[in-house]
């Protein structure tokens, strides 16, 4: 059988998704008709958009097959996940996900920590500053509590991004970095790039039937996708270098103020880049998660796309929890 590589992307008002004799059929809203053969088994996954005509027999026949279909609002954060029935049926991979929550919840967390940080130092060491040396990693490898990881990565965390926002031009550049509700138009640019980031994650993380929120980092809350925070370290790294590169040809007049509430009673103003800025700064990230890595794929092949990378480890992390694979250490993209 076929690997199922193929995506069908439905964009633009009116586009249609159906079926037809053996096909799905792709149909935008000029008449531009494209078929996909069922028999091929090539398709993997369909998106579609708000926006979008879908039909019933579609929805079934990817139900039927196996397909993943993604429901997206049109800057493409996914909102919904169709599921087949029998897709809960892989039970043993979620309960040696708690199993190894109770008996190796540090030692997996360590995996993370050391992850990002091999990360972080390809970015330092790419535009010339000093890395994270030796005694950095072997301090994390003593530590035996994951609130102490975490504290200790924060502090790691800042010393990376004092020297990599001397980057960015100096009329744009913070002080410090901020993620939730940062007013300065640098850090939130940061936190939509690391918001597409976490969708692709959390997708990936479904495709391997990985409970999202049982990790073993970050802490366990309601809302909180704590594995997905936790798989995100491995790539913030690659986020923070496409954010270098495009935020090169961007000057202040390119940001704008708007007024939010804060509180009740409270009301602040945030900077955000531009409409515009920002559809080009979304469209450019999507191409960049679709461009190639020389890491090899599991099955076949020397190459393969960033977010089949992010995919692709998920199920390896899925295996190495359920005592399929003797270790498992995040493969790390050079930049």
């Amino acid at each position: 059988m076929r690997f199922k590589s193929l995506k069908i992307k439905l964009d633009g008002f009116g586009s249609f998704f159906g079926r037809e004799k053996g096909c799905f059929v792709v149909r935008d809203k000029n008449g531009k008709v494209k078929k996909y053969p069922l028999f091929e088994n090539e398709v993997g996954e369909v998106q579609i958009k708000t926006g979008n005509l879908v039909s019933s027999g579609a929805l079934s026949t990817c139900g039927f097959w196996g397909i993943d279909l993604l429901v997206l609002t049109q800057r493409g954060n996914p909102v919904a996940v169709l599921k087949s029935l029998s897709d809960d049926s892989h039970v043993k991979t979620r309960v040696c996900q708690y199993e190894a929550h109770k008996s190796r919840k540090i030692e997996i967390a360590r995996k993370f920590i050391l992850a990002k940080l091999e990360g972080q130092n390809q970015v330092l060491e790419k535009y010339g500053f000093e890395k994270h040396d030796s005694s950095v990693l072997e301090r994390i490898e003593s530590i035996d509590r994951e609130r102490n990881l975490l504290t200790y990565e924060g502090g790691r965390s800042r010393y990376y991004f004092l020297r990599i926002f001397k980057l960015f031009n100096e009329e744009l550049r913070p002080q410090y970095r901020w993620s939730f509700k940062a007013y300065d138009g640098l850090n939130n640019l940061l936190n939509l790039a690391y918001e597409i980031l976490r969708w692709k994650v959390h997708i990936a993380l479904l495709k391997a039937k990985l409970e999202p929120y049982l990790g073993f980092l970050h802490s366990l809350q309601w809302g909180k996708p704590s594995l997905v925070c936790d798989f995100q370290e491995i790539y913030r790294y690659l986020i923070d270098d496409f954010a270098i590169r495009y935020c090169r040809g961007l000057r202040k007049k390119d940001f704008l103020l708007k007024t939010e509430h804060h509180s009740i009673t409270r009301k602040g103003e945030r900077e955000y880049l531009n409409n515009f800025k920002t559809d080009d700064f979304v469209r450019r990230l999507n191409v960049y998660f679709e461009s190639e890595v020389k890491i090899p794929r599991i099955r076949v092949g020397s190459k393969q796309e960033i977010e089949t990378l992010i995919n692709e480890e998920a199920l390896l992390f899925a295996k190495y929890l359920r005592n399929e694979r003797l270790s498992w250490n995040p493969r790390i993209v050079s930049l």
